[in-house]
Formats: structure tokens, sequence, C-alpha cells
């Protein structure tokens, strides 16, 4: 799309309002960020990605550039990559990071804060069978706890400890033969309860966030 200053881009524009919850100064911003990763393009690849210089440092940008061209993020069906995304797909993923309006009724609240978790459980979720394995845990963690020099050896045990205590979480008193082995998204809802995934998401995705609304 492009936003220009003609009847029909306003009407465009308000529609992605109401879609994406981003005010029309947003949307102008975000656009603008958008014909630069793309080059003045229609359309965003993932190597148009290589080149931002707030990801290249960043542990988990191969998550983070996957999450973009993920059909479950986009909304577009339960598995699968999309090969390009055009700049309305681009909205809706950075939908997710759009901090929680606090003025919404407390139903709402709850449905922006779950959308925000699942988009997360999607980048855990490599392989798209809804379900968070050990291995998959233990990647993203050791991923992250790689880049600190003082604990990067331990990264592995301390990944599997962060498993063995989210499988606490999900299911009490645990039988002593009962092996815990994968963690569904409603488990992930029931970890993450009370934790405050607005600073959580703003944590992790800060440089995303720089990229995407700061410049």
């Amino acid at each position: 799309m492009g936003v220009a200053h003609s009847h029909s881009a306003s009407e465009e524009v308000r529609e992605l309002e109401g879609k994406t919850g981003f005010s029309s100064d947003q949307i102008e911003k975000l656009h603008r960020r958008f014909k630069q990763l793309s080059g003045d393009q229609p359309t965003i690849r993932k190597e148009n990605f290589n080149n931002v210089p707030d990801l290249e440092l960043n542990p988990i940008r191969s998550k983070i550039v996957r999450a973009f061209f993920d059909h479950r993020n986009l909304r577009k069906g339960p598995s699968g990559l999309a090969d390009e995304i055009n700049f309305e797909d681009f909205l809706t993923i950075m939908s997710y990071f759009r901090p929680i309006d606090t003025t919404m009724g407390e139903e709402q609240v709850a449905q922006s804060r779950k959308e925000k978790l699942r988009f997360l459980f999607h980048m855990y979720d490599a392989n798209s069978d809804g379900r968070i394995t050990l291995e998959e845990y233990r990647n993203v963690v050791e991923e992250l706890l790689s880049g600190n020099p003082h604990i990067k050896e331990s990264a592995g045990s301390i990944a599997e400890g962060a498993m063995m205590e989210a499988a606490s979480v999900c299911l009490g008193q645990t039988e002593p033969d009962q092996v815990y082995e994968a963690i569904t998204f409603e488990d992930f809802l029931k970890i993450l309860q009370g934790i405050d995934i607005e600073s959580k998401m703003h944590i992790c995705f800060l440089n995303m966030e720089t990229m995407a609304l700061c410049h």
C-alpha cells in the first residue's frame, strides 16, 4: 500500500487503524520503515532483514525474522511460512508489539495479552505442532543465554532447569515415573500467569521495536 494523500488512501489508513489499533501517525512511520526495509518494493522478503543493524547481534535474530513470515502470526493458516509479506502483513506482526490499551475492557485486555503470548509461543513452537518440546524450549533459552560469556558453559543445564520448573507449574504433583516432554499453549498461559508480559516482550523485542517505531 502507498500511504498517499488521496481519498482512497485515507480510507485505507482508516481501515488499517481499525484492524491493527495503530494511529494514522504510527501507520505513516511504520510505512516509511517498511519502504526502507523493502527498498521501495511492495513486499518484504527474509533477506531484506539482513541489513538491519539492531538485529545483527540479537541471539534469536533468526526466530524474530521467521516470526514475520509465520502463517500463524499472519492469521493465514495453522502452519507454513510466507515467501514475502506486504505492508498490511507487516502491520499485523507489529501490532503484537503494541502496548496493551489500559482503557479497554478487562476481556479485551485479556485477549490482547493472550495474542501476545501466542506470538511468543509460536516462536518456540518452530514445527507448528502446538507444543513446545524440551528441545525447542532449550534451544531458545540457550540461544538467549549464549550471548552472556559468564554463563555460556552452563546454558544447557539452566535451560533444562527452566523447563523442569515450567513442568512443575503445569503438572503440580508429578508422579515419580512421569516424564514431562512438552508444553501446550494452555500450559504456556499458566506458566506466565501474573507475569508482566508487557515488559517481557519489550525486553525480548527491544531491538525490533527500536527498528520499527523509533526511526
